[in-house]
């Protein structure tokens, strides 16, 4: 391990990619305590332990919480690029011609998830303030009128949009996902925070005789969370290897070929569009909460797409089991790895080439999508229902959705600096 330390601080590419991310996550942590102006942040503490609360802070790197101008962080980025994924199955012809065409229908599709981005941020921005303002009985907003609100939208949109523009540059002269890299940053700066909180309340503020009980309690945390996050990186890290044989290769390399389909294909990304899925309707019910809080229909769906209630726990469930199967089959395109391997010569033992062995691909993708789900949903509702049942605080840094993300994330970047590491070796390796 130690080693590998020494390669990555030794190798001059790696070490700028790392300076220039800690550089964009230094500028968006001191943009993330910038409030909005026309805004009392302090009132908004009341409303932290709302489940929309939760979402909308998570996906802000922790920003809501100062309500400052990233508040909205990729939150509105991640729910156009749903709409887009969604209107290219066959929805608009347009997105669909674009998603085949390479490099430059990615760039329009882009350009176009950034344009739906841009309309998102706006209408999400006056829909919590007008939302928050009221759940904080008219301590938010300071002056509200349609002017501060359009003047909060236009700060906050504007915010999102240099959000994601810091998090395009990670990804292109920086390391891991950039939009991953500013949500991970967010979560793992609140943990400080929060490791101070518990020490404060369980020993500096307890009674001589709690402490052995804080102690016992404390290292129970320390053990759950070392045995969840192992549970966590072995299941991302856990593939079936598909066998398969190539016609035209020796028979010692064609035994050694192998297709990898990983248990959680998906990785952590239905989590991460359930969530702002879930946060669409509670946005919009926000905006009705001043004129229509006491209305019955305004009533069920509050309860509906409430995080707080055994109903929404399990719409928040299902919503992330039905976008785990999606992306695992927009990762792993079964009828692409058929045809591709068709036509490299290769095949799986006992399966015959084409539409047999699409149809074998997919069965495989179903059976570790259901596992693959399960546990995803499991991760994300565990703290809810803990929540619900036991009256646990849902604010945890690292619990559920904030868990499944930074070691996603985490793992995601170890891989990239690896393969630039191994990249690095063959380059010099050539070049002697």
């Amino acid at each position: 391990m130690f080693q590998k330390l020494k390669a990555v601080f030794q190798d001059r590419d790696i070490r700028s990619r790392l300076l220039f991310t800690s550089l964009m996550l230094i500028v968006f942590r001191i943009g993330a305590h910038i409030t909005v102006p026309g805004v009392n942040a302090a009132s908004i503490q009341s409303l932290a332990s709302s489940g929309l609360f939760g979402l909308l802070n998570t996906f802000g790197g922790g920003a809501l919480s100062s309500y400052s101008i990233f508040s909205l962080g990729v939150s509105p980025y991640i729910t156009a690029s749903i709409v887009i994924q969604l209107l290219q199955m066959d929805v608009i012809p347009a997105f669909t011609e674009w998603s085949k065409q390479g490099e430059v229908g990615r760039r329009k599709l882009n350009k176009w998830t950034r344009y739906f981005a841009i309309v998102i941020a706006f209408f999400q921005a006056i829909a919590i303030s007008v939302g928050f303002n009221t759940l904080s009985q008219f301590g938010l907003i300071t002056n509200p009128n349609f002017v501060t609100y359009a003047l909060i939208a236009l700060v906050m949109t504007a915010g999102s949009m240099f959000v994601v523009w810091l998090g395009e540059q990670i990804t292109q002269f920086g390391i891991g996902n950039g939009t991953s890299m500013i949500i991970f940053a967010g979560i793992v700066a609140r943990v400080p925070q929060e490791l101070a909180a518990f020490v404060q309340s369980r020993f500096l503020d307890a009674r001589p005789s709690e402490l052995s009980t804080s102690w016992m309690m404390a290292a129970g945390i320390v053990v759950a969370a070392i045995l969840i996050i192992m549970f966590v990186v072995y299941m991302n890290q856990a593939e079936r290897r598909i066998p398969v044989r190539y016609s035209k290769r020796a028979n010692a390399a064609a035994q050694k070929a192998h297709l990898p389909l990983k248990l959680n294909s998906a990785g952590v990304i239905p989590v991460i569009f359930a969530s702002a899925l879930i946060m669409v309707p509670q946005t919009i019910l926000g905006l009705f909460a001043a004129s229509h809080g006491s209305k019955d229909w305004f009533q069920i769906l509050s309860k509906v797409f409430n995080l707080n209630e055994p109903i929404g726990i399990a719409i928040y469930a299902l919503v992330i089991i039905l976008f785990t199967f999606f992306y695992a089959h927009i990762q792993i395109n079964p009828e692409r790895v058929a045809e591709n391997l068709q036509k490299a010569g290769g095949y799986i033992p006992s399966v015959r080439p084409g539409y047999p062995t699409e149809n074998y691909l997919s069965a495989m993708l179903n059976r570790l999508s259901t596992v693959g789900s399960i546990f995803l949903m499991g991760i994300a509702t565990l703290p809810l229902v803990g929540s619900y049942l036991y009256n646990l605080p849902q604010g945890i840094a690292l619990s559920g959705t904030s868990l499944l993300i930074v070691v996603g994330v985490a793992l995601d970047t170890a891989k990239q600096i690896e393969g630039r590491l191994i990249k690095r070796q063959y380059v010099g390796f050539i070049r002697e």
